[in-house]
């Protein structure tokens, strides 16, 4: 025989219940005198109580409705209790559950992704290879990974690895290589030479380093035009050297661009002729041949070897008034990176003009950008 349920073992479990007696009150004093807990008691009307009661009451519950003539039911049911009942009866998901999160636990303890950062000469394909050649594979055991050993190990065999650092984050294995660099080759140019302005400008400011200014800010100078002459001392003791400095200069760079206001849209009718023959010996002997009275048509040459096919299609032309504003700024910015294109990243760009002048039916677009630049160059002295 089986045994009855249990109630007591299940005693953190909660359950709502409404009690429906003629006699409530008596129902609940009959429940506090034999030590049932109640809390949240409500009334729904006259003869309807509802209240939460542990489970592991039920039993005793049961009797004190049975007394009263109450009749019950449960609503809802609340605790780890009733959650641990449901698992009972689903072995297969809980096992499985816990099968899951062991699999991934045993996958999370493998390195499964490799990712390498270099600079320019080094290729991360390179060092891949040589970790491969140590053991470091996709799918590597992390406690069999010492990071810092690795570290040293990968600048012993690339020589132009100069410092490594390798972290584990995750399932992923990260590598970043910084690169041994050779120190630059400095060649002394002592030839006397002059600087000179590679392009037109307003001076803005005066720096050298060798040589003598001749102009000043706000001076305004022409290309070629020497503008920190190769010589130093006083009056009487002047020698040449190589001028060296920087000479920033407000400059001018101006594009211009006639643009149509209006456009003509070409769209078929829907008519067409067709005309169907064949080229022999330069003469063409026609199957099918289509008259083309159209005015404006587009045609198209089918070629097909043997038999050729000509199609004329009617087409209508409408003018289209474009948006003139849109028209000027697609103007504008197409000027605008053409003119920057081969700006070096130390132009700095002061301000845009733009003037725009009307013609019937187009305009023509000015762009004027003012830019902030050094404009010297060397000049070797006569």
């Amino acid at each position: 025989m089986k045994n009855s349920f249990q109630f007591n073992r299940y005693k953190k479990g909660i359950i709502v219940i409404e009690a429906y007696s003629r006699n409530p009150e008596r129902f609940i004093n009959l429940l506090w005198k034999n030590g049932v807990y109640i809390k949240r008691i409500r009334r729904i009307n006259i003869s309807t109580l509802r209240l939460e009661v542990k489970l592991s009451d039920y039993g005793e519950i049961q009797k004190c409705a049975a007394r009263t003539q109450t009749k019950m039911k449960i609503l809802d049911r609340k605790g780890l209790s009733f959650f641990v009942l449901r698992l009972r009866n689903r072995t297969a998901m809980v096992i499985g559950a816990f099968l899951f999160i062991g699999i991934i636990y045993y996958l999370s303890t493998f390195i499964w992704g490799i990712q390498i950062t270099t600079e320019n000469n080094v290729s991360p394909y390179e060092i891949r290879e040589q970790l491969k050649t140590i053991g470091i594979v996709p799918g590597i055991n992390k406690k069999n990974i010492n990071v810092h050993a690795l570290e040293d190990k990968i600048t012993d065999i690339n020589p132009n690895v100069i410092w490594a650092k390798v972290r584990i984050e995750g399932s992923e294995l990260k590598v970043i290589i910084a690169e041994r660099h050779s120190p630059p080759n400095i060649v002394n140019d002592n030839t006397a030479c002059n600087l000179v302005a590679k392009k037109d400008g307003q001076i803005l400011r005066v720096f050298t380093t060798a040589g003598t200014a001749v102009v000043k800010s706000g001076d305004i100078v022409r290309k070629g035009q020497v503008i920190v002459k190769g010589e130093q001392g006083g009056p009487n003791s002047i020698y040449q050297v190589h001028a060296k400095g920087e000479v920033i200069a407000k400059t001018y760079n101006e594009k211009e661009m006639d643009v149509p206001l209006k456009k003509i849209n070409r769209e078929r009718t829907g008519k067409e002729v067709e005309s169907i023959y064949i080229n022999i010996w330069g003469k063409n002997i026609y199957f099918k041949k289509g008259l083309n009275k159209f005015a404006k048509y587009d045609k198209i040459i089918e070629d097909n070897h043997f038999i050729k096919k000509e199609k004329y299609y009617e087409v209508q032309e409408k003018t289209i008034k474009l948006d003139r504003q849109k028209v000027i700024n697609d103007a504008v910015n197409k000027m605008y990176a053409a003119t920057i294109k081969d700006f070096d990243k130390s132009i700095k760009v002061l301000n845009k003009i733009v003037d725009v002048q009307d013609f019937n039916d187009k305009c023509r677009v000015r762009l004027l950008v003012i830019t902030e630049e050094n404009i010297v160059m060397d000049e070797k002295m006569q």
